[in-house]
């Protein structure tokens, strides 16, 4: 039947449709061990996609649904450098100077104490104080204060408060961020960034600091505006680095933290995107994509439903089975274009287009359904990393990066809470049905025993992962993160702010908290509880697919840790309360930079 999927050009960030031509596919029983069930449910899969023009009709409808295609968006590049002159001479538009709160005391006379605000001031005959004061700034993070002054060879001057202290790169990126909104405030073109207490930094900070505020800046320049029917281009096209050193050094820090960051908008963009344009079928499309610009160290191998039915992915292909978009099963695999492969690691994300909750459908505004576009984020960050990597290119490492795309939703064919379905490894699942029994009321009390049904069909994730983890071992590889919207009960524990990371590799532990100290993304180590097992054991298979909310995200954890070879170390990060900024309704692109650096750090 001819079908329309939205494509993307990944250069440029632009779906468009395009038809193709395929035959339908039965999404059959996935591999359950009792043959009767088995024989049932292939019944029940072919009636709804073979009965008639009916069947076909929808199908096209679902893959064009709403006719939204999103507009054509060139990233704007900004060229960053180093410069070391006299600020007072820099000539541009505004002039950004990040401030600690110690940098801004003043003296008996009310004047600056710090030798770069002192001369500043000196040439703006002392307004730059008086504004200060006027506006009651501070330096506090989160402070800002643009002002248009006569006297420089900059339009404006711009104070950026950094806090007590600037020493983590989020308060540096945060600066970027600033420096971005101010450039966008008043269209400006051109933008120096300069530290009051520069002379207090190592050459290497200054380097990194510049990195991270590099980012930063073209982060908060970014707006994702493909499916508004306006949007507005950002007018900066230079930043200028005073006083953070010159040369090669530099410039590469700066090129690296590019690359990371339009790997991370790559990842927004995926994120944000809503599930009627990006079904499974346009997330390997945009894989593919990434596979041919960069294939002279990129290959894309996309695993279609018939080929993971080879594999016996049935723990993948049950969770699939209920949507008119059939599954794709993405592998993209970076090799350096020379040298020897010292380390082999793959990147595995969890890739739901879209999560229903499926018979367990999500209900209530606490399961947010009509957001569930964002349990894709696992997989736009492994991704987005792929991107990043692929233009780095660092050597003496091999990259596998590994998707099991699909969507969780209802119909006939789909997977029923109490069915046993198996994994490509041989373990046999049950889509359990959890029941929490609580009856906190005195004795005699008149109100009855209240019983909670927790989902089950929803507990969908780690049975994507668990075949994509199997995958990944196959390939020989030496270290597996993955990274998964995977567990509400993380979001519980850590709130908003911070990821879960769990392994047994204490190792492992380190390189990956490392990596995301550097890149300012937050992770904290939680326990790999085995006594918690108990919870995930099946009367009637190896194991059921959700044990409760009680440590839910631990069991998860140790539910995924069974389809992990022994001779592989392995970490998981539940990134379930960081894909997401509801304040500002877009995606935060989270996972990204640390994924790339720790491959960085892992390459020779």
């Amino acid at each position: 039947m001819a079908v329309t999927l939205v494509t993307s050009c990944a250069s440029s960030s632009r779906f468009h449709f395009r038809s193709f031509s395929s035959s339908p596919s039965s999404l059959s029983s996935c591999f359950v061990r009792f043959q009767l069930l088995s024989r049932l449910r292939v019944s029940f899969a072919i009636t709804p996609l073979y009965c008639s023009s009916k069947a076909t009709a929808h199908t096209i409808a679902h893959a064009t649904l709403g006719l939204t295609q999103a507009n054509s968006v060139d990233h704007p590049k900004i060229s960053f450098s180093g410069k070391e002159i006299d600020v007072t001479e820099w000539k541009g538009d505004i002039l950004a100077v990040g401030v600690t709160e110690k940098d801004m005391a003043k003296d008996a006379n009310s004047k600056f104490e710090n030798p770069i605000l002192k001369k500043l001031d000196a040439h703006l005959g002392g307004l730059l104080a008086d504004v200060s004061a006027e506006e009651d700034f501070s330096g506090k993070p989160g402070q800002s204060t643009v002002l248009r002054l006569p006297g420089l060879g900059s339009k404006r001057v711009g104070l950026i408060g950094l806090g007590k202290s600037a020493s983590t790169p989020s308060a540096f990126q945060s600066l970027g961020e600033a420096v971005a909104a101010a450039a966008k405030a008043s269209q400006a073109s051109s933008v120096a960034v300069v530290l009051a207490s520069s002379e207090s930094f190592s050459d290497e900070s200054k380097l990194s600091s510049a990195s991270d505020i590099a980012s930063g800046t073209v982060l908060g320049l970014f707006e994702d505006s493909r499916y508004k029917s306006e949007s507005k281009k950002p007018s900066l096209k230079s930043v200028v680095f005073i006083g953070f050193g010159t040369g090669p050094e530099l410039e590469n820090k700066l090129k690296y933290a590019e690359h990371v960051s339009y790997g991370v908008i790559f990842t927004k963009e995926l994120v944000n995107s809503p599930a009627n344009v990006l079904s499974p079928a346009v997330l390997a499309e945009e894989a593919s994509n990434l596979a041919s610009m960069y294939s002279n160290v990129m290959t894309a191998n996309i695993l279609k439903e018939e080929q993971c039915k080879e594999l016996k992915m049935g723990s993948y292909l049950a969770v699939a089975a209920a949507s008119a978009n059939p599954p794709h099963f993405i592998h993209l695999i970076y090799k350096p274009s020379s040298g020897p492969v010292k380390t082999k690691l793959a990147l595995v994300g969890k890739g739901l287009t879209f999560d229903s909750g499926g018979y367990n459908i999500k209900i209530g505004p606490e399961l947010i359904i009509e957001l569930m576009k964002i349990d894709v984020g696992g997989s736009a960050a492994v991704l987005g990393a792929a991107k990043a990597i692929g233009e780095i290119k660092p050597p003496g490492v091999e990259v596998h990066f590994i998707v099991a795309a699909c969507e969780n939703m209802i119909s006939g064919t789909g997977m029923r809470p109490g069915d046993v379905i198996t994994a490509s490894n041989g373990k046999t699942i049950e889509v359990s049905l959890h029941r929490f029994h609580m009856n906190s009321a005195s004795k005699g009390s008149s109100f009855p025993l209240l019983v909670l049904q927790v989902n089950d069909t929803d507990s969908e994730g780690r049975l994507t992962l668990a075949d994509a983890l199997v995958y990944a071992c196959n390939q020989g590889v030496d270290k597996i993160v993955d990274i998964a919207t995977l567990t509400g009960e993380i979001i519980v524990a850590l709130g908003p702010s911070m990821a879960g990371m769990y392994t047994a590799s204490d190792e492992l532990a380190k390189e990956v908290i490392a990596a995301s100290q550097r890149s300012g993304e937050k992770l904290w180590r939680m326990p790999m509880e085995e006594s918690y097992w108990e919870m995930m054991k099946s009367g009637v298979a190896d194991m059921v697919n959700f044990g409760g909310r009680a440590g839910g995200s631990i069991t998860a954890a140790l539910f995924l840790k069974r389809f992990v070879s022994e001779n592989v170390e392995w970490l998981h990060i539940d990134m379930a309360g960081r894909v997401w900024n509801e304040k500002k309704k877009a995606a935060t692109g989270f996972g990204v930079a640390t994924l790339v650096e720790w491959v960085q750090n892992n390459s020779s």
